[in-house]
């Protein structure tokens, strides 16, 4: 054998107590787990003394944005380093498939893209060519994806808003399939952000049939989180019951103090829907505020047909950009100005405003908090990033507690050396260390056994990865071997450029990729595919 651990308390990912069990690394599988001291240690390559320590699963991301990462550096720091050993991208958009009316295959502005990189992903025209050049060139974790849910819109009608007349609704739906072929786990929608939020609820509903005839899932970030919460949780759940496809909802949240009521009707209503057979679950992120771009408070037709910049220029539809950024339920309203902080400015005449607030920025610069924004969007562009204070802390550990719910980052992994870097929300690095630490360890929220398999199993099973997410003889060796005491996130919102504590050895496929809590440098990862794949 390669590795064998001894003495660990074995967390096996299925929710099952944890048991002290000897693991044994053959190659790139579990080899063997047995009870203490009946495997020969004289027989591995290196052995591991874990006493205290909980061996379980690696972490698996199921919505992770480290797409331009990974394509530019995949060693996804600090992510592995939290215990993630699978990535699963796709919320909104993917590289691939690039064609039809796509102008690009990047968000401009969601990250710094080459021009080299730029041409080499205008030959993706399939979603597995994308998949295939990321496998080229190596990461330290496994990677995999949905299909982008603009991205499929965008190649059949670019960004007009209005329905897809019938010959692109084939080309949506033909696409969909061909990205099913090639390995996507299903579709996924982000319905806040243009040119997706144009999508028509009929149009959502034909590509998650066509998901759900290939055995895929429609995953989605609802229209709305705010004042229409629960209209829009509706909507989702008909369009499951419709389209008969299983649907997952991303970063489960209720935003605005007057809407944080509602969380507990719509966990009834989850309940309720999954009585009645429909195949809805969620997945969360353990922090009181979301991160997007700028653009998020402005109103979904600035940005139609690629005008944003143009609209952003002329006075008269600047004033009407205005009073939407001023509606009662728009993002920046309901965080307050001081309750937005500006994170991911790039310009240098911009640097100084980096971590303050869309108030202060204001105030500095002598306008009103509204031009301010515009003004700051039309310079560095739509995915100018902000971190909004929207959420009530009391609903995190009521979400975490629902048996379908489970924890993604909602976050790319990220080098803290990068000299260049800027602030970013902490979930990129503590997301899964704050889980085990804040709500196992001090608050007690959930049972350890439960939260690692909303981690693990719980994803690997809804993703249709049948040989990971458990510790299991013969399943795949991607492993975290952490201490239950000292197990912390140390990322904040004012400094998140800090490594969690406590993770001590993460295996990918049987390598080391951390080890002694520092990242090896170790590529093993691998594509993985939804089961649809020809």
């Amino acid at each position: 054998m390669d590795t064998l651990i001894r003495n660990a308390r074995l967390v096996d990912g299925t929710g099952n107590p944890w048991q002290v069990a000897d693991v044994a690394i053959e190659g790139d599988r579990v080899g063997a787990i047995a009870p203490p001291g009946r495997i020969e240690a004289g027989n591995a390559r290196v052995a591991i003394n874990a006493t205290g320590q909980i061996l379980c699963p690696g972490f698996i991301d199921i919505q992770s944005h480290s797409i331009i990462p990974f394509l530019t550096d995949g060693r996804s720091i600090s992510k592995v380093t939290q215990g993630v050993t699978t990535e699963i991208m796709g919320e909104l958009w993917t590289p691939g498939p690039f064609g039809g009316l796509r102008q690009s295959p990047f968000l401009r502005g969601f990250g710094a893209v080459s021009d080299e990189l730029e041409r080499e992903a205008r030959g993706w025209a399939r979603f597995r060519d994308w998949i295939d050049a990321q496998a080229q060139r190596g990461a330290s974790v496994n990677f995999g994806s949905f299909v982008g849910g603009a991205t499929i819109r965008e190649y059949a009608v670019g960004w007009r808003q209005g329905a897809p007349t019938p010959d692109e609704l084939a080309t949506m739906t033909r696409q969909t399939r061909a990205a099913m072929d090639d390995g996507a786990f299903g579709i996924a929608p982000a319905l806040i952000y243009p040119p997706n939020s144009y999508a028509t609820d009929a149009e959502l509903a034909a590509c998650a049939a066509e998901v759900g005839r290939a055995g895929g899932v429609y995953i989605v970030h609802i229209r709305s989180e705010g004042d229409r919460f629960l209209e829009s949780l509706a909507e989702t759940i008909q369009l499951s019951r419709d389209a008969n496809c299983p649907v997952e909802i991303y970063h489960l949240k209720a935003t605005g103090s007057r809407n944080w009521a509602k969380m507990p009707e719509a966990i009834a209503m989850i309940d309720r829907a999954r009585s009645d057979g429909i195949d809805i679950a969620a997945d969360m992120y353990p922090y009181v505020a979301s991160g997007t771009g700028l653009a998020a408070a402005l109103p979904d037709w600035a940005q139609a047909d690629g005008k944003l910049s143009d609209n952003l220029r002329d006075p008269a539809i600047r004033a009407r950009i205005r009073q939407g950024i001023l509606d009662p339920g728009a993002r920046g309203v309901m965080a307050g100005p001081g309750g937005v902080l500006v994170v991911g400015l790039r310009l240098p005449e911009h640097q100084s405003h980096n971590g303050q607030t869309l108030e202060q920025i204001a105030a500095t610069r002598g306008e009103e908090w509204p031009d301010t924004l515009m003004d700051l969007v039309l310079a560095e562009g739509p995915w100018a990033s902000a971190i909004y204070f929207l959420m009530a802390e009391k609903n995190l550990p009521l979400q975490m507690k629902q048996p379908w719910v489970k924890i993604s980052t909602d976050a790319p992994g990220i080098d803290p050396a990068r000299p260049e870097r800027v602030l970013v929300h902490p979930r990129a690095y503590g997301t899964f260390t704050r889980v085990l630490g804040r709500y196992v360890r001090e608050q007690g929220a959930i049972a350890l056994e439960d939260a690692i398999r909303k981690m693990t199993s719980s994803v690997a099973d809804r993703c249709g990865l049948r040989d990971r997410g458990q510790v299991r003889t013969g399943f795949h060796a991607d492993l975290v071997l952490f201490d239950p005491a000292t197990v912390n996130d140390r990322a904040t919102f004012a400094d998140p450029h800090q490594l969690s504590t406590g993770i001590n050895h993460v295996w990918v496929n049987g390598k080391p990729v951390v080890s002694n809590g520092a990242h090896t440098g170790a590529m093993p990862g691998r594509a993985v595919y939804g089961s649809a794949r020809s």
